[in-house]
């Protein structure tokens, strides 16, 4: 059994991973999925986010070990989530066996309009200044995802929504996880545990060349979804299960 922790991105809680534990369980059937809130977010929202990606692993691992899931550890990682699986994989390479990052970026393989898209700018200072928490919610899912009917968006922001009313992100600990990202650089040598880069070609978030560059740095394989956003999990679950399969396959019988 092993087993994989799944880490979100900005503002983002365990509930947002929507169906993609059940479509990652199903690919991996001796696999067990875990998903736990980074701090400020889901279930962990009145806890004062980290305004280090550093800070974020140490809370991560000690909530793991609270719970009785020891390493090692198979890390899937998205956005904001993905610097901390590298972090954590730098720090601790006894603990982590593999490591697959999703539309992930960071200093200095990328630059800043490239980790944050700068034609995003003007809304997203818009929404800091004066927006509430449901023009938020509508913001970020139009910047992440491009999946679904009209119906179907409709009904996932209704559920984001919900998500926010119930566990709310307050402004502060956004702020806070913004810094972490913002200021976060790699380390200076590639983390010594297996690892596999996806992206996706749609994103609108993050530009989809710094993934690019990170895996070519890195000398890791990747794998490029021709159309899905930033939320590739959302969008194609079933996609990125079959990726992280068919790379598991390829390092067995390596």
């Amino acid at each position: 059994m092993s087993n994989w922790i799944l880490l979100r991105g900005l503002m983002r809680e365990q509930r947002h991973w929507g169906r993609f534990p059940g479509q990652l369980a199903a690919a991996l059937p001796d696999a067990a999925i875990v998903t736990p809130d980074l701090p400020g977010n889901g279930e962990r929202h009145a806890v004062r986010s980290a305004t280090q990606v550093a800070q974020m692993v140490e809370y991560c691992r000690r909530d793991l070990r609270a719970r009785g899931i020891e390493p090692p550890y198979s890390l899937l990682a998205l956005s904001l989530g993905g610097m901390a699986a590298v972090e954590w994989s730098s720090r601790y390479p006894d603990e982590v066996e593999r490591c697959v990052l999703i539309n992930t970026s960071m200093r200095p393989y990328s630059r800043f309009h490239q980790r944050l898209r700068w034609q995003n700018y003007p809304s997203i200072v818009k929404q800091m200044l004066c927006g509430g928490m449901e023009n938020q919610e509508r913001l970020i899912l139009r910047l992440t995802s491009r999946a679904g009917d009209a119906a179907e968006r409709a009904g996932l922001l209704q559920r984001w929504q919900d998500y926010q009313r119930e566990y709310p992100v307050t402004r502060a600990n956004a702020l806070r996880q913004l810094w972490s990202a913002a200021r976060f650089r790699a380390p200076a040598a590639r983390p010594a545990v297996p690892l596999l880069v996806l992206a996706s070609a749609g994103d609108q978030l993050v530009d989809h060349r710094c993934s690019l560059r990170l895996a070519q740095a890195w000398d890791a394989p990747l794998a490029l979804h021709p159309g899905a956003g930033h939320d590739l999990p959302l969008d194609d679950g079933p996609w990125v299960a079959a990726s992280v399969a068919k790379w598991l396959g390829g390092e067995k019988g390596a």
